[in-house]
């Protein structure tokens, strides 16, 4: 019986869901990305905020509608569990973020067409263990791939349920990972993107010391890896060891992915956060990483965010200039600190806030993107097109979230290709050249 899987939310459910593919397909089941052709699909769902679980939903129900049988794993059966089986009774399984290696028993149970088939694996209090020794079955395959090298998370922020659907901070070990990234290489991927809900408080729970600096050390010593990146980085765990292997591997890109939050001192305390001299940090880092590009992200309308406050954070990042910028406004999720706070902001402010600290990163980034002009840099290649464009991204670009880089070229290339580009122009997100003979 054939088997397909649906993904939503981010890279780390991304390598979830691969690694429920490779754990059918060992297993002899045919897995495909194309649910027309299954009668069963998983449907492995996000839960961070409101938006997702509605797309997520919307899945589950197109699919039910299509008379699919269908198994809803990840965070939004760990967060609705019985609500969710009571609001889509046609659910045929549900199984929980750290119930991962269930999965094969799973579609057994659900294959056997049975009128009582329903099955749940959804732990009551969540622990993700990396099920490790299982050969992930790729959905993007090509230039990158992400490797999960830590789930669950022993923060608190106000906003965030994550804790509550991945349970506590498991880093993998470290020989694992290396292995892992030696045999993507194999494969053909020349770039790896490191990934955990904080990728800086890799190994502390296994080491009892920050060892993301010595993975970095080790993985720059693979043949033919190319480029390593590191995303999800945590303020308070930038420390000087780490930014100098940072600075030091010349496989590792000078892009670091510092999600910030806010700027003012009583905002961030209030969101549980780090509350320190942020400005002095992005000095430091950029002081001593030459040619380093910093991605951020930050929450508008915070519970109890004044105008003042918002003033405060428009006008840091008006000085900061980062390279990358994602904005968000403020999601009231429940079983989170910031669900009950009083003073909540209304949606139009909300969204006026966001869009005034966008226009002013589209600003920036024009500015920073038309830096590159005259410049030549070395690009990564994602894929090209028939009428002869190669799509590429520069070091300071991550992959499905930052800008590419345009080359009108009849070269042969193929994906994971390093070659230097000479960028003629530039727009808010994207530059665009022609290849160095």
């Amino acid at each position: 019986m054939k088997v397909a899987l649906i993904n939503h939310g981010c890279a780390k459910n991304l390598v979830d869901s691969e690694l429920m593919l490779g754990l059918l397909a060992s297993k002899g089941h045919e897995v495909t990305l194309n649910e027309d052709d299954a009668q069963i699909v998983i449907v492995n769902t996000c839960s961070f905020i409101h938006d997702a679980e509605k797309e997520s939903v919307q899945s589950i129900l197109q699919m039910v509608e299509k008379g699919k049988k269908v198994i809803v794993t990840g965070c939004l059966p760990q967060k609705h569990n019985r609500d969710l089986k009571e609001a889509i009774p046609e659910i045929a399984a549900m199984v929980g973020t750290s119930n991962i290696r269930e999965i094969v028993g799973v579609v057994d149970k659900v294959a056997e067409d049975s009128e009582d088939a329903y099955v749940s694996f959804v732990s009551e209090k969540p622990e993700y263990i990396y099920p490790e020794n299982v050969e992930r079955q790729q959905i993007t395959m090509g230039a990158s791939s992400y490797v999960k090298i830590a789930d669950g998370c022993n923060y608190h922020c106000g906003y965030c349920i994550i804790p509550n659907l991945r349970g506590i901070y498991h880093s993998r070990p470290m020989e694992n990972i290396i292995e892992e990234v030696k045999n993507l290489v194999a494969k053909g991927v020349t770039e790896v993107v490191l990934i955990a809900q904080d990728t800086t408080s890799y190994g502390i729970d296994l080491y009892k010391k920050q060892m993301l600096p010595e993975l970095l050390r080790e993985l720059n010593k693979i043949e033919n890896l190319s480029w390593i990146r590191i995303m999800y980085a945590y303020p308070s765990q930038m420390t000087d060891e780490l930014i100098e292997a940072i600075a030091q591997c010349d496989k590792v890109v000078k892009y670091i992915d510092l999600p910030l939050q806010h700027s003012d001192k009583t905002i961030l305390e209030n969101m549980r956060r780090p509350s320190f001299d942020y400005e002095e940090l992005i000095n430091k880092i950029r002081s001593r990483i030459p040619n380093v590009a910093i991605r951020t992200a930050f929450i508008v309308g915070y519970p109890g965010e004044t105008d003042e406050q918002f003033e405060h954070l428009y006008n840091f990042v008006k000085k900061m200039r980062f390279d990358k910028m994602g904005v968000f406004e403020y999601s009231r999720e429940k079983n989170t600190a910031s669900y009950s706070m009083s003073d909540q902001v209304p949606a139009k402010i909300k969204h006026e806030r966001y869009k005034k600290l966008m226009a002013l990163q589209q600003e920036i980034s024009y500015e920073i993107n038309r830096a590159y002009i005259g410049k030549t840099i070395p690009c990564i290649v994602e894929s090209y097109t028939d009428d002869g464009v190669v799509i590429m991204r520069s070091e300071h670009d991550a992959p499905e979230i930052d800008g590419l880089v345009y080359v009108k070229s009849d070269k042969q290339v193929v994906p994971g290709d390093i070659e230097p580009v000479r960028i003629d122009k530039a727009d808010e997100y994207d530059l665009f050249g022609k290849f160095v003979v």
